[in-house]
C-alpha cells in the first residue's frame, strides 16, 4: 500500500544578506523575477568603515522594489572574533556568524530561505569546501543563483538592471580579513575556532541588541 504523499507548502520569501556590492542586487534580481518576495539584511562594519555600504544597500533596495531592510552593526563582534581565532579561518567564521544572524532574522520575518550574491570560487570563502562549512552554520536553505556565474557575466547584469552604479568602488567586508585566508577550512576546526571566540554567545547578543533597538 502505498503512503499518501504529503504536500508542504512554503512560502516563497527569502532573506537576501545585501552587501551594497555588486553580487548581492543581481542575486536578488533574479530571485524576484522568479516571484520569490525578497527582504533585505545588511551587516554594517561601521564604526571600523564609513556608512557608504549602508546607504549604497538602501538605494538598491529602492531600485529592486525590496521594501524592508534589516541593518545590523556587527564590527565589535568581528573585532572580538579576529582578535581570538587563528585569522586565516576568519572569513569562514565572518560569514557563518552572519549566517546564524540571518536566520535568526528570517524566522521572525517569515522567510523560508535565506539568499547570497555567492558565486564559486571569486574569494577564499567561496570554495566549494568553504562553502559546505558555511552552510552549517544554518539550517535553513541558502540559495546562491549566481553560483557559476563569473565576474564578467555579473557585472554586465548589473549594468543591465541598473545597480552597477551604485556599486563599484570599495569593498570593505575585507577590513579584518588576513592576508593569506584559508580556502580548505575543515568543519571540525572551525567549531574549536568559533569556541575560542564563544561565537554562540556573540550571535544571542546581537539579536538581543537588535531586539531592544527595532522591532521586526
Amino acid at each position: 500500500m502505498k503512503k499518501k504523499q504529503v504536500k508542504v507548502k512554503v512560502k516563497r520569501k527569502a532573506l537576501l544578506l545585501l552587501s551594497g556590492g555588486i553580487d548581492s542586487p543581481v542575486a536578488g534580481w533574479m530571485m524576484k523575477r522568479k516571484t520569490y518576495d525578497i527582504e533585505a539584511i545588511h551587516f554594517s562594519y561601521e564604526p571600523l568603515t564609513d556608512g557608504l555600504p549602508e546607504e549604497k544597500s538602501r538605494r538598491i533596495c529602492e531600485i529592486l522594489g525590496i521594501k524592508k531592510i534589516i541593518v545590523i552593526r556587527i564590527s565589535k563582534q568581528l573585532k572580538e572574533i579576529s582578535e581570538k581565532i587563528n585569522r586565516k579561518y576568519y572569513f569562514v567564521i565572518q560569514k557563518r556568524l552572519m549566517y546564524r544572524i540571518a536566520e535568526r532574522v528570517a524566522k521572525k520575518l517569515g522567510c523560508s530561505f535565506l539568499l547570497t550574491g555567492e558565486s564559486l570560487g571569486q574569494v577564499s570563502s567561496q570554495t566549494l569546501q568553504n562553502l559546505a562549512v558555511i552552510d552549517q552554520a544554518t539550517r535553513m536553505v541558502v540559495l546562491r543563483p549566481l553560483i557559476c556565474f563569473d565576474k564578467d557575466e555579473i557585472v554586465e547584469k548589473a549594468r543591465e538592471i541598473g545597480t552597477y552604479e551604485i556599486s563599484i568602488g570599495k569593498e570593505y567586508c575585507d577590513v579584518l580579513g588576513p592576508e593569506k585566508p584559508s580556502t580548505q577550512a575543515r568543519i571540525e576546526i572551525i567549531l574549536e575556532e568559533e569556541k575560542k571566540a564563544n561565537v554562540e554567545r556573540l550571535t544571542e547578543e546581537t539579536i538581543k541588541d537588535m531586539e531592544r533597538g527595532r522591532k521586526l
